[in-house]
């Protein structure tokens, strides 16, 4: 595979599989296609537009026609899909979008791959990256697995548990050569503040409160976002075809616990006295629907295709903190909205 789709490239996750990518196989055209909506920022890729290797285009996955043409155009023969409306609680206000994109926009791709290659399936790959959230919630134990059956909660979940039941059924119906990788949560560099860890970081650095779902006893795993982009690599390079692989961090928090360590990291990069910004803890009502827990069993993937995360949570949280302080203007654009100009500025001339 030479000419590689990357949906979703602007965005937290997508820009540093296009980052490592770009880099990493300079005989690769990687195409980044994007619809730059409020979490779509080129200024998370301003070290690699230059590249010659590397090609961006603004389009919505859900316009098939385009989708089609682009595939010829650019005569792909590899996706890694990961354009998706993911916060869940856009997803309790706004279901419709996250049927829209998450389902017919997976749909729109996996028709145009199919399209595009005809019956002839021989080194291409339609890979969907996809959310533990599909599962469901844990009790105080055990772990998911890549059969643990589907059992969504809230219309985030249900929409991707729904795209990844397609990208299967186009394998059983059509052949087409897929692989599906369900990941827990992220966290790093360039992620949209309406999450966790960035929102907190920032509320922190203004003292702003810290709203904490419930009493802040939910559980999640949390894995590194250069972590997951080598794990996606590995899975794109040699994952079996119509396999799953969960991706996980082995690394589970409670909300508030994890609180309190971005409280401590942040307050000692600050040089305040530990703990000061504890009194911004603001306990809200719960998120309906609100998974207890998440935990995802990652040893199909360390077992078959070597792959495991490098960084423990500590070390992780730190390295992330220092990004965001280091990158205040980063932060500055995405709260204000100005990184939305920089599209305009680099392609609308």
């Amino acid at each position: 595979m030479k000419n590689i789709l990357i949906t979703g490239g602007a965005g937290f996750i997508g820009s540093h599989v296009v980052r490592l990518f770009v880099n990493k196989y300079p005989n690769y055209n990687i195409i980044n296609l994007d619809a730059l909506t409020y979490a779509g920022n080129l200024e998370n890729l301003r070290d690699i537009e230059n590249k010659n290797n590397y090609t961006f285009i603004k389009a919505d996955i859900c316009d098939y026609k385009l989708m089609e043409e682009i595939f010829f155009k650019y005569d792909v023969d590899g996706v890694i899909h990961l354009a998706a409306e993911s916060h869940v609680d856009r997803s309790i206000k706004d279901p419709f979008s996250f049927a829209k994109t998450n389902i017919m926009g997976t749909l729109s791709l996996l028709e145009a791959s199919k399209k595009k290659w005809g019956n002839n399936y021989e080194g291409k790959l339609f890979y969907h990256v996809s959310t533990d959230e599909v599962y469901g919630s844990l009790g105080e134990d055990g772990f998911f697995t890549e059969s643990t059956p589907y059992d969504p909660h809230s219309p985030y979940s249900a929409s991707k548990a729904s795209s990844d039941h397609f990208v299967r059924a186009f394998q059983d119906t059509y052949g087409l050569p897929t692989v599906v990788s369900n990941c827990s949560n992220n966290y790093g560099s360039y992620q949209f503040p309406e999450k966790l860890i960035p929102l907190f970081i920032n509320n922190i650095c203004n003292d702003k409160p810290l709203p904490v779902y419930g009493k802040g006893e939910n559980v999640r795993d949390w894995l590194f976002v250069d972590d997951h982009a080598r794990a996606i690599d590995v899975i794109f390079h040699k994952g079996k075809l119509g396999d799953t692989y969960n991706i996980g961090g082995f690394n589970e928090w409670k909300n508030i616990d994890l609180i309190k360590v971005l409280i401590k990291t942040v307050d000692k990069l600050l040089g305040r006295e530990e703990g000061e910004s504890l009194k911004l803890i603001t306990y809200v009502t719960d998120r309906a629907g609100h998974d207890f827990r998440y935990a995802i069993d990652s040893s199909k993937l360390k077992n078959e295709l070597g792959w495991e995360p490098s960084l423990q949570f500590e070390e992780g949280i730190e390295k992330t903190v220092k990004w965001y302080l280091e990158n205040k203007d980063w932060i500055n654009n995405v709260t204000s909205g100005d990184y939305q100009k920089y599209y305009t500025e680099m392609y609308n001339n």
